[in-house]
Formats: structure tokens, sequence, C-alpha cells
């Protein structure tokens, strides 16, 4: 099973004391196209923040829209050391 949202980078926001890592900002679309309409119906809400490194932060822009996929992770036992 997966799910998919759509979501727009709102705000990015530098650390440098904390080895250059960038804290990225998302909220769900709300409109602008009959898609972003069909995501906002089923989440009019949320926010996503991750503090990721410059480098990947890099690859997300402000006020770009992104898909977000919700995928069931598995759970893979430890191997013996």
């Amino acid at each position: 099973m997966m799910t998919r949202a759509k979501f727009r980078v709102q705000s990015k926001t530098e650390y440098y004391g904390s080895g250059d890592t960038v804290a990225v900002s998302m909220m769900p679309v709300t409109g602008g196209s009959p898609e972003n309409e069909s995501f906002w119906k089923y989440t009019p809400s949320g926010e996503i923040k991750m503090q990721i490194k410059k480098e990947v932060a890099d690859l997300f822009e402000i006020g770009k829209e992104y898909y977000v996929d919700f995928t069931p992770a598995t759970v893979q036992a430890a191997e013996p050391a």
C-alpha cells in the first residue's frame, strides 16, 4: 500500500553550527490546479519538517511543489555480529 501527498516548500533555514544542515519546512498544496485541489481535499492541513545536509536541501526550492510517497517500511532483523 502506498499513499501519495503533494507538498510545497515554505521555508529553508540554514544552521551552520550543526554541520551545515538546513531545516526544510513543507505544507500541503491548497489550490491552483485541479490536481492540487484534489490533494487538498484529502490533506487540508499538515506539515513536514526535515533537518538535512545542505547538499540534499539544495534539491528543494522554496515555492516548488513535490510529491511525497508514504510506503510502509519493512522491519529487517539485525544480523548477528
